[in-house]
């Protein structure tokens, strides 16, 4: 179990009081998380003793290239992957992803076809739609009403000349988590590449690559409670057969053949005491393991906590939770409704009137809103438990939320 209260105390920004001296309850998690100390300490501590490029003979410079070879150490133990070469950095998922298209764009040829699905985030659905300049089909997977996709439909469309499936492991619109087993299954008997977009997932699940047997996989760590840094992963030696854009006096082999120009490397430093963070909830003999452990526990807790939101919230007459119940625990702890009288940023405005973070819109799973018809009413109300949430914040909610 975690000490939640000894968690807390890692977040100096739960200290933050309106003008009456009442806290902030951050609800808006999958929008982004709070930031531990650690991190903030990091990313301070790189300026004040490390700073300087890499590659250089001086001491700043070392630092910084030991800073940035532990970073893809932690990472590539974060995911379950076999070495450190099999991990980049990138500004975020989407600039990756378009870095992966242009690449991938020089290989896949016309009547080639790839599926995408009506449940992503667009930066999982957008750079991809690029490759119908090179005459690329792009097929879409059905969103089915409860949230969820249509893997019969799946199953249908995936043919010989499907070259790429790319793939959320959850929705950050519902709280949906894909079938990722299922869709191996369906790719059995296909040779084509697999891009899982984590960037929701992560915060919550451990992940292991190898198990999942993915080409790419791509998270962002400011959902992890780290800056805004974003990792790939690709298979061991997959990249290394990419013509990426890149420099000539760019290191031409993986990991850094798809990383364009100087890397943050504070942030990147941040990455890493992130990672470092989510490791020493856990108990184990290795780093690794520790990461398993932790989230174990975490998923746990939050788990309980998203339950009672939602089972407070559906006792609500006046709102209508979109997405899957929680009668299992194949859920992210995100949570997504619509007010029966209220637009979903009228009700955010409310819910900010009582110091509670929330978001509202289609969250750039644009396609998903617009498939359940909720576009018109402004998209959904969002509410997500982090690691720092509380059974009390989660009643305060609720209470709140059935006065309006």
């Amino acid at each position: 179990m975690l000490e939640i209260e000894k968690v807390r105390e890692k977040f100096p920004s739960l200290n933050n009081c309106d003008n009456d001296g009442n806290n902030i309850i951050y609800l808006d998690g999958p929008g982004g998380t709070q930031v531990p100390s650690d991190v903030i300490e990091g990313i301070s501590k790189y300026y004040k003793n490390h700073n300087a490029n890499t590659h250089g003979e001086f001491r700043a410079s070392i630092e910084t290239d030991n800073i940035m070879d532990d970073l893809r150490k932690k990472s590539a133990l974060f995911l379950g992957a076999k070495d450190s070469k099999c991990i980049s950095i990138g500004q975020n998922m989407t600039t990756l992803n378009f870095s992966l298209v242009r690449s991938l764009s020089k290989i896949f040829k016309k009547g080639d076809e790839m599926i995408i699905t009506e449940l992503d985030h667009e930066a999982n659905r957008g750079p991809w739609r690029t490759l119908e300049d090179i005459g690329v089909k792009i097929i879409e997977i059905d969103l089915l009403q409860n949230g969820e996709l249509d893997y019969d439909d799946f199953s249908k469309k995936i043919n010989d000349k499907t070259v790429m499936v790319a793939v959320g492991m959850s929705s950050n619109a519902f709280g949906t988590m894909n079938k990722i087993k299922k869709i191996r299954e369906i790719l059995e008997n296909h040779n084509c590449l697999l891009l899982l977009d984590a960037v929701h997932y992560a915060p919550h699940f451990s992940i292991d690559v190898n198990k999942l047997n993915c080409d790419f996989l791509v998270c962002s760590a400011y959902k992890f409670y780290g800056p805004h840094i974003s990792i790939l992963y690709a298979k061991p030696g997959l990249l290394d057969k990419l013509d990426t854009d890149r420099l000539i006096v760019q290191d031409q082999n993986a990991p850094y053949k798809i990383e364009t120009g100087t890397l943050n490397h504070a942030a990147c430093y941040g990455v890493s005491k992130a990672i470092d963070f989510i490791a020493s909830l856990g108990s184990g003999d290795n780093y690794r393991k520790k990461v398993i452990d932790a989230y174990n526990k975490l998923s746990t807790h939050e788990y309980a906590l998203a339950s009672k939101l939602y089972n407070g919230l559906n006792e609500l007459k006046e709102i209508q939770i979109i997405g899957p119940d929680f009668s299992s625990r194949d859920r992210t702890p995100t949570i997504s409704f619509v007010h029966k009288s209220k637009s979903a940023n009228q009700v955010c405005k409310e819910l900010a009137k009582k110091n509670i973070s929330a978001w509202d819109g289609h969250f750039y799973a644009k396609r998903a809103i617009q498939k359940l018809g909720l576009e018109k009413r402004g998209g959904v109300t969002r509410l997500g438990i982090s690691i720092y949430n509380t059974s009390t914040e989660v009643e305060k909610t609720i209470e709140i939320l059935s006065s309006i």
